[in-house]
């Protein structure tokens, strides 16, 4: 098996969906940086990109969680 079969077959694991899950979530705390830089030089065109970056992290995260469930996890947070 090729190191690139490995890499696609954990990528659609579990153990890859809940990395890619916080991953995803570490970007949530440059967004928070931007949002705080933004407000403090009262920077509109930045505070809507943070909003719009934000929206972006949340929609992968629900996108993974929804792979989770595919993925069939008996997790009991997942029902």
């Amino acid at each position: 098996m090729s190191a690139l079969t490995k890499a696609k077959g954990f990528k659609k694991s579990k153990a890859g969906t809940y990395l890619s899950i916080g991953t995803t979530a570490f970007g949530a705390l440059g967004v928070l940086k931007q949002v705080k830089a933004a407000r403090a030089e009262h920077d509109t065109l930045r505070l809507i990109d943070a909003a719009i970056t934000g929206a972006a992290l949340v929609t992968g995260i629900a996108l993974l969680v929804r792979e989770l469930k595919r993925l069939g996890d008996d997790d009991v947070l997942f029902g």
